[in-house]
């Protein structure tokens, strides 16, 4: 059978085809039950060896402290608003020596930013652009946790509406908690014509495998938003990030979606959504809304804005939006 990091494999049917080989070895220093680890791990499974990993500052820093690294690729370490721009200047230096031969295009290796949503959203988002604009033959991997994770739990644009977060406390004049809604990062990166663009959920590897397969054969920037939940900042036992990966998707609160040449596909539709309150339960930064008293406008209005959200797709499998 072929290897999943294999090009001639274009699509896996059954998670047996999965490659068995780890690029990122165990033993990290990430917080345990990190789902953002997990999408990476599975996305480096197709990334292969021949990797460099660009970091922007954040949480998947402690994943190499020098000089040890679990990866089996090199590693980069940059500032929060610099990863795109470092993952041109390696991307450049190793076109340039393959155009003056000194080497061999076998050597190439696959060039890939990994940040958190605060450098994703906020912090490297004019640095990204300027990347996609230019055309850059590059990955971006953001392991999306919804909160400056590495430095306290504050909030990023990718916080949504109703959960709590270090700098935006339930109270009397904010009974919801964060009242800003999350930014649509997919549609900004879609609006700058990539050459890919996608979500990707640990609990649904199949999807993600595929996803990655696909992006392989495509030239240009590759882009990827990985539902990371984080049990640190969500406050929830470790042992139930499974259960919040999946979830997420199952309630519709995270689509699972990519997009080629501009036009989007979803890649999962569940029959059925379940209700948003099956996510949110259990999770401590959306306790406010149960206890001690239900906010039922809080609720109500983030089950309305997944509905709204779905109304938009067509309710079978693949479908376009």
């Amino acid at each position: 059978m072929t290897s999943p990091t294999s090009p001639e494999l274009e699509s896996i049917q059954t998670l047996k085809q999965i490659a068995r080989e780890e690029f990122i070895l165990p033993g990290t220093s990430i917080c345990g039950g990190c789902g953002g680890l997990e999408a990476l791990r599975l996305a480096a499974k197709v990334l292969g060896p021949q990797t460099v990993f660009v970091n922007a500052a954040g949480c998947f820093t402690l994943l190499a402290t020098f000089p040890y690294t679990p990866f089996k690729g090199s590693w980069l370490y940059t500032t929060m608003a610099s990863a795109a721009a470092g993952a041109q200047g390696v991307r450049d230096a190793l076109d340039v020596l393959m155009a003056r031969g000194k080497l061999p295009a076998k050597d190439d290796v696959e060039v890939v930013v990994v940040a958190g949503d605060g450098s994703t959203y906020d912090i490297g988002l004019s640095a990204t652009s300027g990347a996609i604009f230019r055309g850059l033959n590059f990955w971006y991997f953001c392991y999306d946790n919804e909160s400056y994770g590495n430095t306290g739990m504050q909030m990023s644009s990718s916080t949504p509406y109703g959960a709590r977060t270090a700098t935006t406390p339930v109270g009397i004049h904010s009974q919801a908690g964060t009242e800003h809604g999350k930014k649509d990062m997919f549609e900004i990166w879609r609006a700058h014509r990539p050459a890919y663009v996608a979500t990707v959920s640990p609990r649904f590897p199949i999807d993600l495998t595929n996803k990655f397969l696909k992006a392989k054969t495509l030239r240009g920037a590759k882009l990827f938003l990985a539902h990371a939940p984080c049990p640190t900042g969500w406050l929830y036992d470790p042992e139930r990030t499974a259960d919040y990966a999946r979830l997420a998707v199952e309630t519709g609160m995270f689509a699972l979606k990519e997009a080629v040449d501009g036009v989007v596909t979803h890649t999962y539709v569940p029959r059925r959504h379940r209700p948003v309150e099956e996510y949110l339960q259990g999770q401590g930064r959306y306790r406010h809304l149960f206890e001690p008293t239900r906010n039922d406008a809080a609720l109500r209005q983030i089950q309305d804005q997944v509905d709204r959200y779905w109304a938009g797709v067509h309710e079978t499998t693949g479908a376009a939006r």
